[in-house]
């Protein structure tokens, strides 16, 4: 309490000149170029038409998407236990760190200070002639090399800092919404599977009984062992098939156990693809991806700390001034540091103009300018990738629709040639060779049918994340926020 009265009655020049170095810093302006938003180098609307009706996705969360209890189940995990996901949350946390220890430059760093001398001086240095022994007390408060920001060099680096933080935390964003996209994926094409070895084993059954009849109708002399061998190889190919679907099925449960981050439990299936209903999506116009992609709006925000940086760089070639200052009690004599009159201070400003480095920082403002310029040509890169994203998602769902009806039409008439063919052997009209070629069609567009239901699927879960996947209904991260207050 004492050194802060001394401190107010004898540093009051101290203090004035301290006031005044926080309002040329207040005051100062940054010498970062004007920022202007690129152009989007894409063209006005998507080349393939969409409906003018459907949801619009940036307000539609994963949730209200995705319906299905078990995939609700796994995207939670997924966000949980995923380890890149993990990995993203601490990136984010790591970026806030560096911009808090950019930001505190702002301000002077104000520091307890103590210490303590003692020392011998030769007789031959002495003013006395005689050797001397000497020591001295010292403790107070102090500011060490505080640079007065005139030039808006170190609000230009927190600028920077800031927006890096900011690009991180869309970086985090986009993250989720591809995996979510990911692990939707991946639950879908496991669905897929499951159904296709439904269908696999039902014929093998179907093929294992009809074998059994053709073995007895061989055994009595009724058919010939052409047409048993014929029945036997399509139950070899029904049950090769079979093997090949429960391989990809446990290559596919691997990958979804990875993404989710834990061990899957899947529950029974309830519904086969075809009842899987998602929500129509509004594609709307390209220019709104520029708000509902976090990947794109992370690539502005490195842009513009790239743009903050060539303020920084700017500023290297001023003067940059400096402030350390030390307030505090001095004494010889430890029991006199406290005494009215052993108050000490020191103020002391320094200012430093570069002359020659070498060109340093000119090589600086170059690199800070050509970074920018690659800022701006991947932000526009980003906006073009989300751009085809969105084109291709419209066009194979658009497409894919006209497949399935197309194959559904194709399976609905192989059903019917397998029937007919079926009888018309019966009735010894024609040989098992065209029995065979129609169970082994039918059989194959049974399968291409699920794959299309699927990939049906998956193009509207490629749209959903593309068009940026309920960007409105993630949250930001609360460092965000109070990063921006």
């Amino acid at each position: 309490m004492l050194g802060a009265i001394n401190l107010m009655a004898s540093g009051k020049f101290c203090r004035n000149l301290f006031l005044a170095g926080l309002m040329l810093m207040a005051g100062c302006r940054s010498m970062a170029p004007g920022y202007e938003q690129p152009v989007a180098p894409v063209a006005g609307q998507f080349s393939v038409s969409v409906e003018e009706a459907g949801s619009r996705v940036e307000k539609l969360g994963w949730k209200q998407y995705f319906d299905d209890p078990a995939l609700q189940m796994l995207i939670g995990q997924a966000l949980e236990h995923n380890r890149d996901m993990r990995t993203a949350i601490l990136r984010v946390e790591e970026a806030q760190a560096a911009y808090g220890v950019v930001r505190a430059g702002l301000y002077p760093h104000i520091d307890a200070i103590g210490s303590y001398n003692r020392s011998r001086t030769p007789a031959d240095l002495s003013l006395t002639g005689r050797s001397m022994v000497t020591e001295d007390y010292l403790v107070g408060i102090g500011i060490s090399s505080w640079e007065i920001d005139f030039w808006g060099r170190v609000r230009s680096l927190k600028d920077a800092a800031l927006q890096s933080f900011l690009a991180t935390d869309e970086a985090r964003r986009a993250l989720q919404i591809a995996l979510i996209a990911r692990v939707a994926d991946s639950y879908m094409v496991l669905r897929e599977l499951d159904e296709r070895l439904v269908i696999a084993r039902k014929t093998i059954e179907s093929r294992a009984e009809t074998l059994r009849i053709f073995q007895r109708r061989y055994e009595v002399g009724a058919t010939s062992r052409l047409d048993l061998t014929q029945v036997e190889t399509l139950l070899a190919q029904a049950r090769s098939l079979e093997y090949q679907l429960q391989q990809a099925r446990d290559s596919q449960y691997n990958a979804l156990t990875l993404l989710v981050g834990q061990p899957v439990d899947l529950p029974p299936a309830v519904r086969t693809l075809d009842a899987v209903m998602l929500p129509v999506l509004n594609a709307g116009l390209p220019s709104e991806l520029l708000l509902a992609r976090p990947d794109i709006m992370a690539a502005e925000h490195r842009l513009k700390a790239a743009n903050a940086n060539i303020g920084a760089a700017r500023a290297a070639f001023l003067p940059r001034i400096s402030l350390t200052t030390t307030y505090g009690s001095a004494s010889s004599e430890l029991e006199g540091l406290f005494e009215a009159d052993s108050h000490a201070w020191k103020f002391s400003p320094s200012i430093s103009l570069p002359i020659f480095n070498a060109g340093r920082n000119r090589a600086n403002l170059n690199l800070a300018e050509v970074r920018r310029n690659i800022a701006v040509a991947e932000y526009e890169k980003a906006i073009q990738i989300a751009f085809r994203e969105v084109a291709d998602a419209l066009a194979s769902r658009k497409w894919l629709q006209q497949q399935l009806q197309s194959q559904q039409q194709t399976l609905d008439a192989l059903s019917e040639r397998s029937r007919l063919v079926k009888l018309r052997y019966d009735s010894g009209a024609t040989s098992y060779f065209e029995v065979l070629d129609a169970e082994r069609e039918l059989l194959a567009a049974e399968q291409q049918l699920v794959q299309t239901r699927r990939s049906l699927l998956s193009s509207r879960i490629s749209l959903y994340a593309a068009l940026g996947g309920g960007t409105q209904a993630l949250n930001v991260s609360t460092e965000a926020e109070q990063a921006l207050q």
